[in-house]
């Protein structure tokens, strides 16, 4: 007897909360990690004398999660979602037990490339998961579980990450997956559900090429750009800037001329979806900023030890935390369009008010901007994910939450390359007009200031395109077919 598909479009799983938990605890483990490494810096410097390029430890990680989000996110349309999610369970679990004992920073960024190539197949097909599991009405409230567990990854990490380190050495933040990596994937392998395969394709490697290289080129040269060893105008900055954005054209003229492409670009004339996407890339482009700028401004110009700017820096996400879920939960109840656009509204008003950053302020000055910023943001998330999600065929989700989930990604890389060019050249020009130092207080706070008005009228925009995605479709009831025998 062989079963015709029921359409999952518009039905929810039995099983959808436990689906959900066990993506929440694989979705908490790796966002962890993200934010644990960070704070082992230092660390790692010195043990392995790695000096400067000890940068490189962070920045092959962030780069090949976000080359290679949508080439996963392809291949979950094509193998199964079920599959290539315990796949990156096991390739992150070795990566990681690789990273805890490797012997100096270039066999440790290498095996950080291997883990990342496994963040990025969960990154990119948990959200896929959920849209599978739960029907368009309460994905919303799920995804906002989801954006509790991120935040909370977020905050754990650097209090978890400086225990270990106290106790165990730096290797220990990279040993500590291993058996949690194993328990995920033992859970991930007895509960998730199969789903749905797009068989009858060929996978498009000329595009998946063109990709990778393009965004990895483009990439470098966005992270390099603000260094001071290189700058905006040095030979290699814009060369690798001109290569991506050649090579990423060329994948677009591509991807309209293969019969069979990876990213099928009728998806973005689907304006619930692109708005949502377009909305998320402005808002994370101004989070990435934030997060540059507001060490530099605690540690530097208001004189707070790391120890004391880390708690203060621990109030965005535990407001996210906390506000997450009520995102998600209004979101069944509450258009997308006004809930979505409300919320960043609510954080363009927390940059701006960011933007009046002063050497008088204190720790609590900081922390209700942050939290007003959390708040807004916390309620556009989840209701903005799901209606990306609900908008996308079902044969297209594994790409359509891929592209979530690279917007993000690259977002961040944007937003600290476009803050640090607009925080470095006012300061710079402040100084040289004045004749002051670019390290004086006046001329950093300035060009703060500006970077600050910039992610305001990012988010600003935002707003605006996530308003214009207009009324959700009505959803049709679930069709379900009967056994044929």
């Amino acid at each position: 007897m062989s079963v015709s598909p029921v359409s999952t479009a518009t039905s929810s799983s039995p099983n959808k909360w436990i689906i959900l938990g066990t993506i929440m605890f694989g979705t908490f483990m790796s966002t962890l990690d993200s934010s644990i490494v960070n704070i082992a810096l230092p660390t790692i410097r010195r043990d392995l004398n790695a000096g400067d390029s000890v940068e490189w430890i962070v920045l092959c990680y962030l780069l090949t999660t976000t080359s290679t989000l949508l080439i996963m996110g392809k291949l979950s349309d094509w193998v199964g979602r079920r599959q290539l999610y315990i796949t990156g369970f096991c390739v992150f679990v070795l990566g990681s037990l690789l990273c805890g004992l490797a012997w100096n920073l270039w066999s440790l960024v290498s095996f950080r490339v291997l883990q990342g190539l496994g963040a990025s197949m969960i990154y990119a097909i948990g959200p896929a998961i959920i849209g599978d599991a739960f029907a368009p009405q309460e994905r919303g409230q799920a995804l906002g579980l989801m954006g509790s567990v991120v935040a909370a990854g977020s905050s754990a990490g650097p209090v978890i990450g400086g225990l270990l380190l106290g106790k165990f050495g730096w290797s220990s933040i990279f040993f500590v997956n291993v058996p949690i990596g194993l328990l995920a994937i033992w859970r991930a392998w007895t509960i998730l559900p199969e789903s749905p395969k797009v068989t009858n394709q060929r996978f498009d490697l000329v595009g998946a090429g063109l990709f990778l290289i393009g965004v990895t080129t483009l990439l470098t040269g966005l992270d390099f750009g603000p260094e001071p060893q290189y700058g905006w105008h040095d030979t290699l900055v814009v060369g690798l800037l001109a290569t991506g954005a050649v090579l990423l054209i060329l994948f677009l003229f591509w991807e309209m001329r293969v019969s069979e492409p990876m990213l099928r670009l009728s998806l973005f004339r689907i304006r619930p979806y692109t708005a949502a996407i377009l909305a998320a890339f402005c808002g994370f482009v101004a989070s990435g900023g934030n997060l540059f700028v507001i060490p530099f401004f605690l540690q530097q110009l208001l004189g707070l030890n790391p120890e004391r700017a880390g708690l203060v820096l621990l109030a965005g996400p535990l407001t996210l935390s906390l506000v997450a879920p009520l995102g998600g939960y209004l979101s069944s109840r509450i258009s997308t369009r006004w809930l979505s656009s409300t919320g960043l509204l609510i954080t363009t008003c927390g940059y701006f008010a960011f933007s009046f950053l002063d050497t008088s302020w204190d720790w609590t000055d900081v922390i209700w901007r942050s939290s007003l910023v959390s708040l807004g943001f916390g309620l556009f998330q989840s209701p903005n994910s799901s209606s990306a999600l609900n908008a996308a065929p079902l044969a297209q989700r594994g790409i359509a939450s891929s592209m979530i989930a690279f917007m993000r990604n690259l977002g961040f890389v944007v937003g600290i390359a476009l803050a640090a060019a607009i925080w470095y050249s006012t300061r710079n020009s402040y100084a040289l007009e004045h004749g002051v130092t670019a390290e004086a207080t006046v001329a950093q706070l300035l060009g703060m200031h500006y970077a600050y008005l910039v992610m305001a009228g990012l988010v600003l925009l935002g707003a605006i395109i996530s308003f214009t995605r207009g009324k959700p479709a009505k959803v049709s009831p679930p069709v379900v077919t009967a056994p044929e025998l």
